[in-house]
């Protein structure tokens, strides 16, 4: 297992002992994923929380018709889960797959809980981690309903540059509302 991405991850927010890591890395299960693999789909229990070693994912909504819009993308060093289904222990709403080869950290929910019992210090780690994702969504809901499309692609490509290189530009248009169609007009005029 090459743990030391996510240790990495881990030590950003809390320090942890020698036996605090064994424990940690023991609860994680490493799984090699091809890519288009669908790692979560709607309707499943949603049971872990992922930890992208390496590759991209994205999770997306699927509606009736048969639409797909990107909820969110993850590369590596990120986190990413249906969180209400995750939390809750619910179906998930969200499909998750991999839009190359990946390597992910699966964390099930019950290991999870046993590690905040067990390293309190996980809490802290896991609340700062939630807190920044709500951060990021809200902001994200409040560019979709105040800027331009052209301004939030521009904002996407700065704050997200190593995804905008990872994923297909069908991707990017899902995910910032959009058709591809005038996301390709968008670049045009960029260029």
């Amino acid at each position: 297992m090459n743990d030391n991405l996510i240790l990495k991850n881990v030590a950003k927010h809390i320090s942890l002992d020698e036996n605090e890591i064994s424990y940690f890395l023991s609860i994680l299960k490493e799984k090699k994923y091809p890519k288009k693999s669908i790692i979560l789909k709607e309707g499943e229990t949603c049971s872990v929380i992922n930890f992208v070693q390496s590759g991209t994912l994205r999770a997306f909504y699927r509606s009736a018709e048969g639409k797909e819009s990107t909820i969110m993308f993850a590369i590596a060093d990120w986190w990413i889960t249906d969180m209400a289904c995750f939390i809750n222990q619910q179906p998930a709403i969200l499909n998750i797959e991999t839009t190359e080869e990946s390597v992910i950290f699966h964390l099930r929910k019950e290991d999870l809980d046993n590690l905040y019992l067990k390293i309190p210090k996980f809490e802290r780690f896991f609340r700062i981690i939630m807190q920044n994702a709500y951060i990021r969504e809200q902001l994200r809901v409040i560019q979709n309903l105040s800027l331009s499309a052209e301004h939030r692609y521009y904002i996407f490509l700065e704050k997200y540059p190593q995804v905008a290189k990872q994923v297909t530009q069908k991707q990017i248009a899902s995910y910032l509302g959009i058709t591809p169609e005038f996301l390709s007009m968008i670049r045009a005029i960029k260029k």
